[in-house]
């Protein structure tokens, strides 16, 4: 029996895009090792968002190099690949700076791993490269999604038509492609009828998702949020990434009419500068944003904001910085993501003039991440007391600790009993830190052994 070994970079749809591999690599007679020194097949699923995300995987397929080594002294073999966006975007560099590499394939591309297995197998040392955008959906060639995970992440919509001047998703993800309603509930039902609790529905821009129905009519994200609301067994909802344009009214009536779609919205703004939005292609202001987070409040006052940021951008001033910490001080984010900005070959912005020194990067980003924090750490702080329901997912680090989410992606953990996994459980909180909360069960009463 041959193992396999998956390493994942980068965001969750890759975690997605992983998983669904992993389906692949067990209908071929596959199990997952616990270890790269114990695989047959060692697989790096790659990101390209960050130049240090990319270097980073190129340092470690140096070190997966010398285990192949040991294991070729030892008189095993070990193939060696790389998916996703890396590939896409450097297919070159790989084969030039790891020449070890046995194949590499993109990201809309890896449900082909078993003829590039088999093409590996027949050209000893010859590497095969597999990059073509291709016409057919690589969801339709998918196994069915095996995952037994109480919390699911279900592929919805991939790529990108936004092209911001930043990203090389379109580059490496290209253009917006959106699943069927009917293929997508039915992958949903599956995941339920396997012990999932919470589907968490990813795309690139989630929310530009326009997948036909059975009669072949587009329908939006609200109209599959609706479909998957009726599921029995589900009880939670999430989505992300999202665009603030394509926030349409009746989505945001999604947040005030659906009870199983949390309280929480990762909603990405990048800066509050309306010059630098302008300069990254954003197709919204700072005012656009802010009319949709007002808009959301309407619908649920109880809503969570989260966000992304960028900082450094080429061009932005000081004034231009305010700006965004402006815009965090009206949202008050109770999480977000913020970022030095990265330079990426082939995008528009590696090519603007007035390029930010990485000193000034730096001074921008402590003091952002400062004040993103004191926000962070007052909403979990003003959780204490409370009592809330959490989705307890895994072990933690303690002997009879578990890890769990509340309704707003909060990190908690709590003492409790093993027969609590894969629950929800309504936990009063006691403790809080910036990042995670400590609670106890509700009443204080074990879960049933």
């Amino acid at each position: 029996m041959k193992h396999y070994y998956i390493k994942t970079f980068g965001c969750q749809m890759n975690v997605y895009d992983s998983e669904r591999i992993a389906d692949i690599l067990q209908t071929l007679g596959y199990r997952e090792a616990s270890s790269p020194r114990e695989a047959d097949l060692i697989i790096f699923n790659t990101c390209h968002i960050r130049e240090k995300a990319a270097e980073k995987v190129f340092s470690d397929l140096g070190r997966i190099n010398l285990i192949k080594e040991e294991r070729r002294e030892q008189g095993k073999e070990t193939t060696i690949g790389v998916v996703g966006c890396v590939v896409q975007a450097e297919d070159e560099q790989i084969a030039k700076r790891a020449p070890f590499v046995d194949f590499a394939t993109g990201p809309l591309t890896y449900h082909r791993i078993p003829e590039i297995l088999a093409k590996v197998n027949r050209k000893k040392g010859i590497p095969v490269i597999d990059t073509e955008f291709p016409a057919e959906s690589k969801f339709d060639f998918l196994p069915q999604n095996s995952n037994s995970l109480s919390c699911a992440f279900l592929a919805v919509q991939e790529g990108c038509n936004n092209f911001c001047t930043y990203c090389v998703v379109p580059y490496t993800r290209g253009a917006e492609y959106s699943r069927p309603v009917k293929e997508i509930v039915e992958e949903a039902r599956r995941l339920v009828q396997n012990g999932a609790l919470e589907i968490n529905l990813l795309g690139q821009n989630v929310n530009s998702y326009h997948g036909e129905d059975t009669a072949g009519k587009e329908r939006p994200l609200s109209y599959l949020l609706r479909e998957l609301a009726k599921i029995d067994g589900l009880k939670r909802l999430r989505y992300t990434t999202s665009y603030p344009a394509d926030m349409t009214d009746d989505l945001i009536e999604c947040h005030r009419d659906l009870d199983k779609l949390m309280p929480y919205l990762h909603l990405p703004v990048q800066s509050g500068s309306d010059k630098i939005l302008k300069a990254m292609n954003r197709r919204h202001t700072s005012s656009d944003y802010l009319k949709v987070i007002e808009k959301l409040h309407k619908a649920n006052p109880d809503i969570g904001m989260s966000s992304d940021f960028i900082v450094g951008f080429p061009g932005e001033t000081d004034e231009d910085f305010q700006a965004t910490l402006d815009i965090v001080n009206q949202v008050k984010y109770i999480q977000a993501f913020s970022f030095k900005y990265s330079r990426r070959a082939g995008t528009p912005a590696a090519l603007l003039k007035n390029q930010i020194e990485e000193k000034v990067k730096k001074e921008r980003l402590d003091i952002l991440q400062n004040l993103l924090f004191s926000y962070q750490l007052k909403f979990n702080k003003d959780s204490v007391g409370k009592i809330m329901p959490v989705l307890f997912e895994s072990r933690g680090r303690g002997r009879n600790q578990l890890f769990g989410r509340t309704p707003y992606m909060q990190n908690l953990h709590a003492e409790l009993d093993k027969s609590c996994l894969n629950k929800i459980i309504n936990i009063k909180i006691t403790e809080a830190t910036t990042n995670s909360l400590i609670g106890v069960m509700e009443g204080g009463t074990p879960c049933q052994k």
